[in-house]
């Protein structure tokens, strides 16, 4: 069973960049679908981008040109890499992995944007 665990949250001040990382104990290679979502106090957790096994990506209206998902198959690893941040963005931030089988969740990141 594969588990995710996602590193690199913290505190950074408006503006500033932060590089969200989720390595995956096993193989990343056969998850079709390789997410981040968030999910802020009070509100319900959201898409943020995600990343098919094809390369191809998708991001949510609020982090377009801001945010830059990737992945690297060779270190069973996706990252997400965060720039511009606003205060809006502070949120815990999950990794989500898809394969065939079943869906896999990390346990979270959190991320503060102080203003």
């Amino acid at each position: 069973q594969v588990q995710l665990v996602e590193s690199g949250g913290g505190l950074v001040q408006a503006g500033g960049s932060l590089r969200l990382s989720c390595a995956a104990s096993g193989s990343i290679f056969s998850f079709n679908v390789m997410s981040w979502y968030r999910q802020a106090p009070g509100k319900q957790r959201e898409l943020v981008a995600f990343i098919a096994s094809d390369g191809s990506t998708n991001y949510a209206d609020s982090v377009k040109g801001r945010f830059t998902i990737s992945r690297a198959n060779a270190k069973n690893t996706m990252y997400l890499q965060m720039n511009s941040l606003k205060p809006e963005d502070a949120a815990v931030y999950y990794c989500y992995a898809r394969s065939t089988a079943r869906p896999y969740w990390g346990q979270g990141t959190q991320v503060t944007v102080s203003s």
